[in-house]
């Protein structure tokens, strides 16, 4: 998720509504203003790690898989495949049809259905559904069945329906979506060319047209094996039932060959040179300014400091930004900023002003670098009101079992990222030992022309059709 909506409360009290009968709460807070989700957890042979949380609050139960693979293991001229490969998960495999895996778990949902999902990162692919407790065995066979079987049915007909499908989806999320570019422009400036992160997720064009079904067939092999995934089941659930099911439909699987090496994600921590560009979009109604920056990552220490640095800037309608170029100078109609989350090597934080339509760009890149060049010199209020912002998000999204952000997805997020599930326990006291005087030596040092990619959006102006000829 690039633009993550922020709240901008503070939650102290979790865990008050999330009881788990006869088990404690399902999230427990604990004396330093912190949280506590308990887990166990095992490696099967095959080298998959399984994840187990019980919360019996309510009979819900959610099934995730993460698989340690996202656009950062492609290679170029092999773009957009691990996005590729999200929809051709849900194409079927050896015992369940093309259609089937949405079918049975919306037909075991109940009235409501049942949440399924899944989605890719730079960094990882995942795929989860939250059910009725008493059919998360039907789930743990579903994706059992698809991680073993489903190249015995990928035919070159699903490659060729699903190739289009993600053509689509680049058209109406980047092509013909006012700004849509930016972001990719971005990525593309501020890591060199080669650089796992240098393309975007969705891939290119090009490179969707030339995948085969051999290179896909080849990337299901090497990234989509149990010792290159986490397993997290979670909620209403008893843990010794749920290990039998997770060995009787997973142990048979074999472990997969040992994935290539990431290519080195280093990268110099300022860029070294600024990029200005000027984009003629001719679907926009307005100009905007667009920026981005290099800034630690997040498995790095400065991670969770440029994370509130990315919030005090712009999230809201009391950030900075906000403030000055839409309350007080009237020049912006939104402003919004934050980083992408990117886990290795660097992450990018990022600005977006959007103008009035019939407003001048020069104006609005003017003011806006106006503001960005002076940021380094935030207030206690400004990083508490951020400190809060993310503990509420983090916390509030932690009162779900599945989907994003939840406790399902938070564990199986600390064994990828940090090889560590507790991770999801220790995340707020990190946030907690950012100190004031840190965050503004992170803004002086890296929110600077050196280290900046600015691209402003122009209105394209639209050519009139010529006047038909006259006749007397």
């Amino acid at each position: 998720m690039r633009l993550r909506p922020v709240a901008v409360s503070l939650l102290l009290f979790v865990g008050a509504s999330l009881h788990a009968q006869g088990g404690g709460r399902a999230v427990t807070p604990v004396k330093s203003g912190g949280i506590r989700i308990d887990y166990s957890d095992e490696t099967l042979p095959n080298g998959l790690k399984v994840i187990y949380h019980v919360d019996h609050s309510t009979p819900v139960a959610a099934v995730l898989l993460w698989y340690n693979v996202g656009s950062k293991v492609e290679r170029p001229g092999k773009t957009g495949f691990a996005h590729l490969f999200e929809h051709m998960m849900f194409q079927g495999s050896k015992n369940v049809p093309k259609t089937g895996h949405f079918a049975m778990l919306e037909a075991a949902g109940g009235r409501g259905g049942a949440d399924i999902n899944g989605t890719t990162s730079n960094d990882r692919t995942n795929y989860f559904e939250q059910l009725p407790s008493n059919q998360v065995e039907l789930a743990l066979w579903l994706e059992a069945d698809r991680m073993g079987t489903l190249t015995e049915t990928l035919t070159q007909e699903k490659l060729d329906n699903q190739r289009e499908v993600v053509k689509n989806e680049r058209r109406q999320s980047y092509d013909n979506q006012p700004y849509g570019t930016a972001f990719e422009k971005i990525e593309e400036s501020l890591f060199p060319d080669g650089h796992p992160y240098h393309h975007d997720v969705i891939g290119s064009m090009a490179d969707l047209s030339a995948a085969t079904r051999e290179d896909v067939i080849s990337f299901f092999k090497t990234y989509y094996a149990p010792n290159n995934a986490v397993l997290v089941v979670a909620g209403d659930i008893d843990v010794p039932q749920v290990k039998t099911m997770v060995r009787k439909y997973f142990g048979p699987i074999p472990r997969g060959p040992a994935a290539p090496r990431l290519a080195n994600m280093t990268v110099p921590a300022i860029v070294g040179k600024e990029h200005r560009e000027v984009v003629n979009d001719s679907l926009a109604v307005a100009p905007a300014v667009y920026i981005g920056f290099r800034i630690p990552s997040a498995k790095d220490p400065g991670g969770p400091a440029a994370t509130l640095l990315g919030d005090v800037i712009g999230t809201g309608k009391s950030s900075r930004l906000y403030e000055s170029l839409v309350r007080k100078q009237q020049i912006a109609t939104n402003v919004f900023s934050g980083n992408l989350g990117l886990v290795d090597g660097a992450d990018i934080l990022y600005i977006g002003v959007q103008g009035k339509p019939g407003a001048s760009a020069d104006s609005l890149e003017k003011a806006t670098m106006a503001e960005v060049s002076s940021l380094g010199n935030f207030t206690r209020a400004e990083l508490d009101r951020a400190r809060a912002a993310e503990r509420f998000q983090f916390v509030n999204r932690l009162q779900t079992t599945g989907g994003f952000g939840g406790r399902a997805d938070r564990l199986a997020e600390g064994w990828t990222f940090f090889r560590d599930p507790n991770y999801v326990n220790r995340a707020l006291s990190d946030f907690d030992k950012v100190t004031l005087s840190g965050l503004n030596a992170l803004a002086r040092q890296r929110l600077v022309p050196a280290n900046r990619a600015t691209f402003i959006y122009v209105p394209a102006r639209k050519t009139a059709p010529p006047s038909a000829s006259r006749m007397d």
